[in-house]
Order: structure tokens, then sequence, then C-alpha cells
């Protein structure tokens, strides 16, 4: 498949222009559409994919190992505890060794500075399936997901409760870059990166979309076609679980926030999700949710990458 973006690295929305995240999106539908029609595909076949996992996941990789096999390919589980790197390995040497055995490497770590030495190293392309920093493959599948509940994505609003987190860092990227009206609502203190938000407010600037940051969840509420939380403490923030769930109390999507929101808003959740905690359970199992059409768009996004870049 002739994608224009064979071997690129997937580390950030940042790396990718508006016209190539609608062309992941476009692409991903596609195979959202004939693997409902039951069509087959090979455009993998012989390839391999290394997943090294320094983090738990479901999504992640379950998609990414179910995306492969559906392509024709094969993905290669491997957690710390499976690879030199856990018994002190430079990524350096990881990266050499796997680029002679794979044809691409998915990473799930903390820190987003050891995903970009890992690509730097690499002779195939990496993807980013998670740091504390940014969660790309989230995002485009939550954009495909606006996609096919709003027919477009430009103008749409999007209202953001909870932590400037991973989440929201990727949500504001991805959204500012494809024209949406970004509205991020945190407790103070919690609020996204700043240079995060620089770099979000550059892209509405050049889409013509919007990025609002506040402190008020039912003022960003307000006319939302879109309302999306995550968990109030991500991995590795176990230790303040018992601080954030003080100071994010109010930052919860319920039923007086989803009245606040246009009649039509969707309801959505990277998952897992805390019910009670950052979304009701009424709000989750509720008519306007769409949670797990959104995780079951992992799967079609991930394949949309794995296509385009392995």
């Amino acid at each position: 498949m002739d994608t224009g973006l064979k071997g690129r690295d997937f580390l950030s929305l940042k790396d990718f222009s508006a016209e190539e995240i609608k062309f992941l999106l476009d692409l991903a539908a596609k195979l959202k559409a004939e693997h409902k029609q039951g069509v087959c595909h090979d455009i993998l076949k012989g390839k391999t994919l290394a997943m090294i996992f320094q983090k738990a996941s479901t999504r992640t990789r379950v998609s990414f190992e179910v995306g492969m096999f559906q392509l024709g390919g094969m993905a290669h589980f491997l957690s710390t505890q499976d690879l030199q790197i856990g018994r002190g390995e430079p990524i350096s040497d990881t990266a050499r060794v796997l680029s002679r055995y794979v044809d691409g490497i998915l990473i799930r770590t903390y820190a987003q500075a050891e995903v970009e030495e890992l690509a730097e190293y690499a002779d195939v392309p990496v993807i980013n399936g998670l740091t504390d920093l940014y969660h790309p493959t989230q995002a485009l599948a939550d954009m495909l997901t606006i996609l096919e509940y709003k027919k477009k994505l430009s103008g749409i609003k999007l209202a953001y409760i909870g932590d400037g987190n991973n989440m929201v860092h990727s949500l504001m990227i991805g959204g500012t870059k494809l024209g949406l009206e970004v509205r991020v609502a945190t407790p103070k203190g919690y609020e996204p990166l700043p240079e995060v938000v620089e770099m979000s407010e550059a892209f509405a600037r050049e889409s013509g979309g919007k990025l609002i940051l506040g402190n008020d969840p039912e003022e960003i509420s307000h006319g939302a076609d879109v309302l999306y939380t995550d968990v109030w403490a991500s991995m590795g923030q176990e230790q303040e679980a018992k601080e954030r769930k003080k100071r994010f109390k109010g930052f919860q999507i319920n039923k007086k926030i989803l009245e606040l929101a246009d009649s039509e808003a969707i309801v959505m959740h990277c998952l897992p999700a805390h019910r009670g905690e950052e979304i009701t359970d009424e709000v989750m199992e509720g008519p306007q949710s769409v949670v797990f059409d959104e995780a079951e768009n992992r799967l079609h996004a991930h394949k949309a990458i794995l296509a385009a870049l392995l």
C-alpha cells in the first residue's frame, strides 16, 4: 500500500500535518468498513511488530496484536521482564538489535524521551503506544469516533474535564490541528503543560480551531458537542490518588454536566474508567455514551497506522 508515510515514526500527532492525519482517518474508516464486510487483507503479510510494554495495557496491546493479525502480519509482545532493558541494556542497543529482526516497534513506557531515543536509533518505524506526555494512537481513534458521530471535525466543540495529562495533550494537538474548538477544564495546579498549550494555540491559528483553558467544568460544557474525561490518577500516580480524589471533586461528567452540553452531545472516555469518580455510571451507560464504540475504534485506527507506516 502506497501511503506516502512509509517508514515514518508515530511519536506524537504534532509530527503530522492535518492532511496526513485526515489521510489516516480516511484509511481507518475504509479498513473498518471492509472489516465489517468480511474483506480480508494481507497488506502486512510477512511483517512483524515488536511490542514493548513497560506499563499495563488492555486496549493498546490487544488492538495492535489483532490489527497486525488482520492485516496479515504478526505481533510479538515483550514486557520489561522479557527484555534486557530490564537488566540495564541501553535503549539505543535494543533499538538497533530489534531493527534487525522486525518491521516496526511499538512501545508503551513512562518517559517520552525513551520513545524518542528508541526512534533515533531504530531503522524501522517506532509507534508511541503511550507515554506520560502523549497518547497519540488513542487520540487518532477519538477523532475517528467524533467524525463517525458528528460527520465533521472542524468547528466541533470538544470539552475535556479532568487532569491535564497525556490524553488531553494529544487531544489538544490533534483537535487544534483539525480545526476543533478544544475546551479544557482542570483543577488549579493540574493544567496541561505550557509548551503543549503554546504549540496547540499555534495549530489552532493555522486551522481556524480554538483552544480554551479554564478551571470550571460547567463553563466549558455549555453547548459542547463532545464531553470527554479520563481517570483522575494515571498509571504511575497511584501514590497521589487520595489527594487527587479531593482536588478533582466536581470534575466529573454527570447528568448535570450532560444537560449543559448540546442535546446531541456524545460522551467519551479513553478507559479504563473509575465509575463514580470522573464519570457516573448513569452517564457511561446512558444513550449518549459512545465509550465502547470509541474503544472499538482503537483497532481500526491502529490498523491504519500500521498499514501506513510499515
